[in-house]
């Protein structure tokens, strides 16, 4: 079997564009991937193409050497977006693979390690920065089941928190821990917002609403400033989905102060080099909560990767709380139900792409998520143009 062609698409979902990929063979058989970058669609796109000539008339089973050629061949570091250019075709060979094979990918992987996953939602909490909004949403998602539910009360904070944005932002935690009761488990993201100080501050404060982790509180690029706030903080600091390659993760794991990895295969060129870091974070006794707040293809790819580790804790859920039409784009979407994903046992990743139902939707240079805009919680590009 030979690589003859890689195709890619653009979705436009209004608060990130989606890049979904397929790769076709001499033998009828092809595979879906995805290489969504926030706002460089169009720049992975790119890249993706540059990249092809590489793999074409290779063997989509030799997917190691696949990615070595991406990789390490062009000598260039090209960090997130150069991995989700090669994690777009990476994971279109998995799919290819199990589809020859007639096998789900976690199969290919050592087997199925959990009848189902637990997941959380996120993205639901779209509308204005108040705790009354925060409560009345958090209540709708508890009642479809979900038992734990991630947000950022911080609005457009960057670096430090101004007494009236700091109480707010407990307040927003406050309101809806008291929404949805003490069992519901709370996951608070930062996005990499804050210095040090400020960032263990507020982990002080929010640490009587015992939330289940505090999600890239600094920016990735300093680690010795990760630790420093995981060292501090009452809560456990949650990482990982800004790196790029595993020595970042070996690099912090030797630091043994962080328990919870969220590795974002897209980052990292792709799903089986999301499963060799998270080996090494078990070693280091570590619990892997994969990044996936893409597109639909990304999260059919976690499900796979995540039935497959022993020391997986929990999966991110966007799609429920995107546009209504995401459902449309595959065959088979991701189902949860009652707060948990039912794993499929179809071959390769399990769905498809409906081409005619991506090409209604078409990329617009806007959609992206400005998350240090006033506003971005809405999720709407007027509101923060």
């Amino acid at each position: 079997m030979k690589i003859t062609k890689i195709e890619t698409y653009l979705a436009g979902n209004p608060w990130k564009n989606w890049l979904f990929t397929r790769v076709l063979t001499d033998e009828g058989v092809y595979g879906v991937g995805e290489g969504t970058a926030n706002a460089f669609g169009k720049t992975v796109e790119a890249a993706i193409h540059e990249l092809s000539p590489l793999v074409i008339g290779m063997d989509p089973f030799q997917v190691e050497m696949l990615s070595q050629k991406m990789i390490r061949d062009v000598y260039t570091e090209g960090g997130q977006l150069h991995m989700a250019a090669v994690a777009a075709v990476e994971i279109a060979c998995w799919d290819i693979i199990g589809k020859a094979t007639r096998q789900p990918i976690y199969n290919l992987w050592g087997g199925r390690c959990h009848e189902k996953l637990r997941a959380y939602a996120n993205g639901w909490y779209r509308g204005p920065r108040t705790p009354e909004s925060f409560a009345e949403k958090a209540k709708q998602v508890v009642q479809r089941g979900y038992t734990a539910l991630k947000f950022d009360p911080f609005g457009a904070a960057w670096r430090t928190l101004p007494p009236e944005e700091f109480d707010l932002s407990l307040q927003i935690i406050a309101a809806v821990r008291e929404a949805v009761g003490p069992s519901v488990d709370l996951l608070i993201e930062a996005h990499s917002r804050f210095n040090v100080s400020t960032a263990i501050q507020f982990a002080r404060a929010m640490e009587r609403y015992r939330p289940m982790w505090y999600e890239e509180p600094v920016p990735h690029t300093n680690i010795a400033a990760m630790v420093e706030v995981a060292r501090e903080s009452p809560v456990p600091v949650a990482t990982g989905e800004s790196f790029s390659n595993k020595q970042q993760f070996a690099e912090l794991a030797g630091y043994n102060v962080i328990s919870i990895y969220q590795p974002e295969p897209l980052a990292l060129g792709g799903i089986f080099a999301t499963r060799k870091i998270a080996d090494m974070i078990d070693a280091h006794y570590g619990m892997i909560a994969p990044h996936s707040a893409q597109g639909p293809i990304c999260s059919a790819a976690c499900v796979q990767l995540n039935a497959s580790l022993p020391n997986f804790l929990i999966h991110e859920i966007f799609d429920e709380f995107n546009v209504p039409w995401e459902r449309h784009l595959l065959t088979h979407p991701v189902e949860v139900k009652n707060g948990y994903i039912e794993i499929s046992e179809r071959p390769g990743l399990g769905t498809d792409l409906v081409l005619e139902e991506l090409s209604k939707h078409p990329y617009r240079q806007e959609h992206f998520l400005p998350l240090f805009k006033p506003g971005w919680e809405r999720r709407d590009p007027k509101a923060t143009q």
